[in-house]
């Protein structure tokens, strides 16, 4: 199925069968990428005195109860209730689900305590303003990660700086692999987050972070088209499934 956009007076053609997915898939139990010591993924038939939605138990219907948490189970898109004492939404501040997106590949740097980590000065050497509302930026982070459950481990964040610098470069939807913009341990300054939704003052409400997305070898850098998929769910963070589509200029 190809589609036809109009972007600044050039046409595209995208395949719409040919999307990259960029979501890791929930799975009950410990098959999924966790952080910040979250359980792991529940799913369970109902069961009654007269009743167990699992066919495999006799059932007609499969009829699951589903055990997750958003931010710490998986690929999830925050909004800024995710840190405000003010109540905002995930499916009320996300209003733009097609996008131009900007997709990057950057090695972490290691520091002298052994931190890895993204600076404005790697950023700076990629992005430039004004580009594009939304990037996504691919680290190495599983080459110095084995497993998926990074609690504990202090995974790879992002300098303050750098995410200031992302926000001041106009960038409104922020694709990462890291479990969290900010660093596992930081007293719950959380200043990465706050920078990047301009929090508690001038409030970007309509912005968004996706951490844990997974990116296939291969996947070159470039601008696609990325398709936001996000679960109607009210609360500050949700699963999601973003998937972008390679742009042909026609």
């Amino acid at each position: 199925m190809l589609a036809t956009i109009n972007v600044e007076d050039t046409n595209y053609q995208i395949d719409l069968n040919q999307g990259i997915d960029l979501s890791f898939p929930l799975n009950a139990g410990k098959d999924n990428p966790k952080c910040f010591y979250a359980p792991d993924p529940n799913f369970q038939p109902v069961r009654t005195d007269t009743f167990v939605g699992s066919t495999q138990e006799g059932s007609p219907v499969n009829f699951f109860n589903v055990f997750f948490n958003p931010h710490g189970n998986g690929t999830h898109t925050e909004c800024v209730g995710h840190i405000a004492k003010e109540k905002y939404l995930i499916n009320e501040c996300l209003k733009d689900t097609f996008l131009l997106v900007k997709l990057i590949h950057i090695k972490v740097e290691k520091l002298a305590n052994g931190d890895f980590r993204i600076s404005e000065a790697m950023l700076k050497k990629k992005v430039s303003p004004n580009e594009n509302s939304a990037l996504i930026i691919v680290s190495d982070i599983y080459d110095h990660f084995d497993g998926k459950d990074f609690s504990g481990l202090n995974p790879p964040y992002f300098e303050p700086a750098a995410i200031a610098y992302l926000r001041d470069c106009g960038i409104e939807h922020l694709l990462t692999d890291f479990p969290s913009v900010d660093r596992e341990k930081d007293d719950g300054k959380l200043e990465a987050h706050k920078l990047f939704w301009n929090y508690p003052e001038n409030i970007r409400k309509n912005c968004t972070i996706t951490e844990l997305i997974f990116v296939k070898k291969g996947i070159k850098e470039g601008i696609y088209l990325l398709n936001m998929q996000v679960t109607n769910l009210s609360l500050d963070a949700a699963p999601s499934r973003p998937i972008i589509y390679k742009l042909n200029p026609i």
